[in-house]
């Protein structure tokens, strides 16, 4: 199982998901082709209602521990339903200053 598919499975055990949006960007970084080092994550769930955001990106390291050892970079966005709908926007991750 790829580490994108493996992620995926993860955070849906892991949590009640109502929306989740997984890129892998390795391609943006100094990294061989095909890679699966970086990774962009939009999780949407009513879990982490009345969780500071700390606290709801350690949930997700939590719950992807042994495949955190197998990529370099996870960027997080996680909200609950009503964040999302106030403010669906996914930010763009910045250019790699290695590449």
């Amino acid at each position: 199982m790829t580490a994108y598919e493996t992620i995926v499975s993860q955070l849906n055990l892991s949590f009640d998901v109502e929306n989740l949006f997984l890129e892998n960007e390795s391609f943006m970084h100094n990294v061989p082709p095909n890679a699966e080092t970086h990774f962009k994550l939009v999780i949407v769930s009513n879990d982490f209602a009345e969780l500071t955001n700390v606290k709801r990106h350690q949930c997700i390291y939590n719950a992807l521990n042994d495949t955190m050892s197998r990529i370099h970079a996870l960027s997080i966005q996680a909200f609950t339903h009503d964040e999302y709908l106030k403010n669906p926007i996914i930010l763009k991750s910045p250019d790699c200053a290695n590449k």
